[in-house]
């Protein structure tokens, strides 16, 4: 089973003087859901990704810089968050490793 997801950004985060043009997603530990809904991250309810991501991702984001994120970047890393909390045999074949 896959446990991380690499996420090319649309529209790169500027910290300083670096740019993230990509972010690695991991599969989360439970404690590391903690404070959160687990229906509101299978829905990819922003505020929860929020508060996860941070928790996630390498390089770790801010909630600052999640909260600043692309729409269409913050859709992609949900959809990898939502995937990684199903259990496999929900998983439609895409999900699936090969």
């Amino acid at each position: 089973m896959q446990t991380t997801k690499t996420i090319t950004l649309d529209t790169p985060i500027k910290r300083g003087d670096d740019t993230i043009t990509a972010v690695e997603v991991r599969k989360p530990a439970s404690g590391e859901l903690r404070g959160c809904n687990l229906t509101d991250l299978l829905q990819m309810d922003v505020v929860a990704l929020t508060k996860v991501l941070p928790r996630i991702t390498l390089p770790g984001l801010t909630e600052s810089e999640v909260s600043k994120m692309d729409p269409a970047d913050m859709l992609q890393m949900g959809t990898e968050v939502s995937g990684f909390l199903l259990p496999s045999r929900m998983k439609p074949a895409d999900f699936q490793p090969e």
